[in-house]
């Protein structure tokens, strides 16, 4: 690239930046401030909605057993809704059947808590401090923010690109669209946490609920993060970190609002009553997939203890079910997966893990039915690699080849043996995807073809093709042994570079054929 080339290159992005800045500046409905929003609220919305049923099933799914108390808490999060700044939000609330104390909200209005959270609760105006904050996030665009910032720097990436390539920045607006999955595991920050807590204590007292709610939540939080617990420290201090610089805010704030609000102590114990009666047979539950790993027998009777307390829990059947497997009762393990999916066919987990018992049991077509629903619901690593084994087993390589390729990308032990077998399977295909050839001279002009192994796989029955295309010369060659990961070998060509009257670059090495092994 020439230095007006280059000129020219950091101009056209410099202002890329600069137009992306000036026409995406906005009012923030919430914060009256001016900030970047160049991210629509259709495009929010979008993004919320097609993020919400998977994150609703990746955090533990929808809690069912009491639609009252769904009922309940998205009453009460609609009145806050109604006097929030962008009450036509298609707002959304769902409890998750999880026991750790979380909440979080996806862009345009798309909510949900924990069953877990709701018990740590003592009243209805703490609900309403936890679904205000909540809100805040979505109506003042936290989560979209974070996909713009993201898209900035992608803006700046392209700048480098152009800087050394000479190439042109991708679409923006598509960055910031396909972003959305940035969102699952973001942690606001400190700003965004104080606005949230602030702006929610607004919504409460506008929908007629005592503020002071809001500090003491806050509070609590405080005092569990100095005790350390664990399900808090991974639920909302994950996403939440308390401080003790939120309550102050929060008190501070409170003092200038107006005082003896609704509070609703009473009504909120007579909605957590179910809650608050089986909230024994969920701390076995959860007590029983701590001991799941090293010890089966132990989680199966907690398994046991949890459903004679509450038989219509369908996470308690997968946990027998777990227990079962486990302990290589398959059959019995399958049935309980059958009761899981009686009381609850919307969780992705029950098909997967049916699926892998089927899978073992030799019934195919159930395994592959089981499988293909679990990724309808949510795609998974596990559930794309046995879709693949079963594929290969059918004789259906090219299938397989797609299921490993999306189960590999997971960092996980399923992922490195999807990546083990797919270079199995596209190796002897495309070779030259994995190997890489040079050709080299020595001193006395002897020609050679170096082979490169880099896949994460020793390879074996290596054959290579030299060729000097201008002199008609082409002969195969054949690398003895194993090629490890990383490793390096020459075979000789048997002629001399002298012998074509050629440069070393007009010498072409191929691989024509390879074998992955473990």
């Amino acid at each position: 690239m020439n230095a007006s080339t280059l000129v020219r290159s950091i101009n056209c992005c410099c202002l890329l930046l600069l137009v992306l800045a000036a026409s995406g500046c906005a009012t923030n409905p919430v914060t009256k401030k001016t900030e970047l929003a160049f991210v629509s609220e259709q495009q929010e919305i979008s993004m919320g909605a097609k993020q919400y049923l998977q994150n609703q099933q990746s955090a533990g799914g929808k809690f069912i057993l009491d639609p009252a108390l769904a009922a309940y808490v998205n009453e009460v999060g609609q009145k806050l809704v109604k006097v929030s700044d962008r009450p036509n939000l298609p707002f959304e609330f769902v409890i998750i059947n999880d026991s750790v104390p979380n909440a979080w909200a996806l862009p345009g209005g798309k909510l949900a808590l924990n069953r877990g959270l709701l018990t740590e609760l003592k009243s209805e105006a703490e609900l309403a401090a936890v679904l205000a904050h909540e809100i805040v996030h979505a109506a003042a665009r936290h989560g979209a923010s974070a996909v713009e910032r993201g898209t900035l720097l992608s803006a700046g990436a392209a700048v480098i690109s152009v800087l050394t390539a000479d190439n042109r920045a991708a679409d923006l607006i598509d960055v910031a669209t396909q972003g959305g999955a940035m969102l699952l595991n973001f942690r606001f920050g400190r700003e965004h946490e104080l606005e949230a807590d602030r702006y929610g204590m607004d919504y409460m007292v506008r929908a007629g609920y005592d503020p002071q709610a809001a500090v003491e939540l806050q509070e609590t939080f405080v005092r569990l993060s100095g005790d350390k617990k664990p399900n808090w420290l991974e639920g909302m201090f994950a996403t939440h970190p308390p401080s003790q610089e939120r309550v102050d805010a929060n008190r501070a704030k409170a003092a200038g609002m107006p005082a003896g609000l609704f509070r609703g102590e009473d009504v909120y114990r007579q909605k957590l009553a179910f809650l608050s009666k089986t909230r024994p047979a969920y701390a076995a539950h959860d007590e029983g997939r701590k001991l799941l790993e090293k010890q089966p027998a132990q989680a199966l009777a907690q398994a046991d203890q949890a459903l004679k307390l509450e038989p219509r829990e369908a996470m308690f059947h997968a946990l027998r079910g777990d227990a079962l497997r486990k302990l290589d009762r398959n059959a019995e393990a399958e049935r309980e997966y059958d009761e899981a999916l009686k009381r609850n066919d919307a969780y992705y987990a029950h098909y997967l893990n049916r699926g892998l018992i089927r899978q073992r049991l030799g019934n195919k077509a159930g395994a592959q039915s089981d499988l293909e629903h679990a990724n309808k619901l949510l795609p998974t690593a596990a559930a794309h690699y046995l879709l693949g084994n079963l594929a290969q087993g059918a004789g259906n390589p090219a299938k397989a080849i797609g299921h490993y390729k999306l189960a590999a990308g997971a960092e996980s032990e399923v992922g490195r043996r999807a990546g083990a077998a797919l270079l199995r399977l596209d190796l002897p295909r495309n070779p030259g995807n994995y190997l890489q050839v040079e050709t080299v001279a020595d001193s006395q002009g002897n020609l050679g073809l170096r082979v490169t192994n880099r896949s994460p796989l020793p390879v074996a029955r290596l054959r290579v093709t030299g060729a000097v295309p201008a002199a008609g010369f082409q002969r195969e060659y054949e690398l003895p042994g194993t090629l490890k990961p990383g490793q390096s070998a020459v075979v000789a060509m048997g002629v001399r570079l002298a012998d074509f009257k050629v440069g070393l670059n007009q010498v072409r090495g191929q691989v024509r054929s390879a074998e992955a092994i473990e």
